[in-house]
């Protein structure tokens, strides 16, 4: 006979986290001196259960005075345990003569079962199969610790972090858990001579270890337990920063960070515009996610897209601000972090090597600490840049397609002195592949402040981008994907709010394919 269940079939998926559990877990760490994250605490938990519902199932099926097996006499009163029922109790409520000529003399039981639904067993029957099985001990695969984390171990994880928050006996660094009474004190003293380590170190991250060398601990310590107990110190001080990728400590002084990650970029600030996504058709989304804008809400599809690379068309705003966006797909090449939302990590040029220091600022979506390789490059909006996985973690590869430097017939953005723009067509100086319907050429960057400095309604700053672009086109018509790049010259906005409004603005009429142009008829 095979095993029979003995935890309910919801039980993993609707367990909830006891403080006994929680307590249970506090002595693994105790135990260990070691901080553990949360999946490796699920571990631990998951066979503590086991192991407690293993026992409690063997206690209940010992303290039952009897187990049933039909040669067995019984009487009103007896209490039995059926391991063929799959270890089922019950209580004998009624004892009386069978009656079946082809079968010796036997009795009838009735029997009470703990769903309070009565059955009928016989005994003192001699011959029997059951008398000769023995009980089968409540054990299979569902106590298998692999099989359930694999089932359920996400959703044990969520259920065992949110105890963790709730207990302030334990305290988190960097995913990880330690019972805060046996963390080392580090005084403030300590914490100065880490500042000043970090001073030296000219806004350069430094792991928790360089910092221990000079910040004079006790000795004999656990130096599992100094480094968790200095980074609880260092984190609970507003002068510190962990700015590590998960998996990895580092720390640098806040007011060394660069100013346009500790605030949003001016050009990328975006102040929200009410619009209807539901009015953005099929080649509307279509067009928006292939923009990689980090405004843009995921999709599923994006986040279930496996790729080895993408490609970013540079709107006007990222390259002011030397920032790429951190789009639904491209977040997937990039460095994430347990807790932090800004991360310190060096993008690697594709072609020559050179090494770049750069943010993730994972909460606004864009990387920092491109500017200088824009300006060596020569990028202008429109611009491409690849983004890969690095060869090393930590590292992600960004490449522009270089082209002999020559002069291209591209749209041109001309600044008046009153603020006053216009588009033309001319020969520029292109060094690097670019988008044909994003690429404006801005001869001076400045120049285009004042535009970004007037408070205009945004339906009317459309319109009058709308208005400047069709004189530069035979036909009258503006793609969407050049209006959503000729927007973002003057104003940070996203493409939903710019697509929604062509479907419902009666100023613009659709001519196919996302071209459209204004509606005469409405000017």
């Amino acid at each position: 006979m095979s095993g029979v269940s003995l935890l309910p079939k919801e039980y993993w998926s609707s367990l909830q986290v006891s403080p006994q559990d929680v307590e249970n877990l506090h002595t693994v760490l105790f135990e260990r001196e070691t901080p553990l994250s949360t999946h490796d605490l699920c571990a631990e938990f998951v066979e503590a259960r086991i192991k407690m519902e293993r026992a409690a199932a063997e206690k209940k099926r010992v303290s039952v005075s009897k187990t049933y097996v039909p040669k067995e006499k019984y009487q009103v009163g007896d209490d039995l345990v059926f391991p063929a029922l799959e270890w089922q109790q019950g209580t004998v409520k009624a004892v009386r003569a069978g009656m079946n000529p082809a079968v010796e003399q036997f009795d009838v039981l009735t029997v009470e079962m703990d769903d309070r639904s009565e059955r009928m067993f016989a005994s003192t029957l001699q011959t029997h199969t059951l008398n000769d099985v023995p009980p089968v001990k409540p054990e299979t695969d569902e106590m298998n610790p692999t099989q359930i984390l694999n089932e359920h171990g996400t959703l044990i994880e969520k259920k065992l972090e949110e105890a963790f928050v709730q207990d302030e006996g334990l305290v988190k660094i960097a995913g990880r858990w330690f019972p805060r009474a046996l963390l080392v004190d580090i005084g403030q003293g300590q914490l100065n001579l880490a500042e000043a380590v970090l001073d030296m170190s000219g806004g350069e991250p430094l792991p928790t270890e360089a910092l221990i060398k000079d910040i004079e601990l006790p000795s004999g310590i656990n130096p599992r337990l100094a480094e968790f107990s200095v980074n609880y110190a260092l984190q609970s001080d507003r002068r510190f920063d962990e700015v590590g990728p998960a998996g990895q400590v580092l720390w640098c002084l806040r007011r060394l960070e660069p100013d346009q990650v500790r605030e949003v970029p001016q050009f990328l600030r975006y102040t929200e515009i009410p619009h209807d996504r539901e009015n953005l058709n099929p080649a509307m989304l279509t067009l928006e996610a292939q923009l990689d804008d980090e405004l843009t809400t995921a999709s599923a599809n994006d986040l279930r897209e496996e790729l080895s690379s993408i490609t970013i068309p540079l709107i006007y705003p990222h390259l002011r601000a030397g920032t790429l966006p951190i789009s639904a797909r491209a977040k997937k090449f990039f460095p994430t972090a347990y807790e932090t939302e800004r991360v310190r990590f060096t993008l690697v040029d594709g072609k020559t090597k050179q090494r770049i220091p750069a943010w993730v600022v994972l909460s606004h979506g864009y990387v920092f600490g491109l500017r200088e390789w824009y300006k060596a490059h020569q990028l202008i909006p429109g611009s491409l840049v690849q983004v890969r996985r690095g060869e090393n973690p930590g590292e992600v590869i960004v490449e522009v397609k270089s082209q002999r430097s020559s002069k291209d017939w591209v749209r041109t953005v001309l600044v008046g002195k009153d603020g006053g723009f216009v588009f033309a067509t001319l020969k520029q100086p292109i060094s690097a592949e670019f988008n044909e319907r994003m690429v404006i050429h801005v001869p001076d960057f400045k120049s285009l402040d004042p535009v970004w400095e007037k408070k205009q309604s945004f339906e009317d700053l459309v319109l009058l981008v709308m208005r400047e672009l069709t004189k530069s086109n035979p036909q009258g018509h503006v793609h969407a994907q050049e209006l959503y790049a000729a927007v973002n010259l003057v104003r940070r906005v996203p493409p939903a709010p710019i697509l929604a409004l062509l479907a419902t603005s009666l100023a613009y009429k659709h001519v196919g394919d996302l071209h459209f142009r204004l509606n005469e008829d409405q000017e």
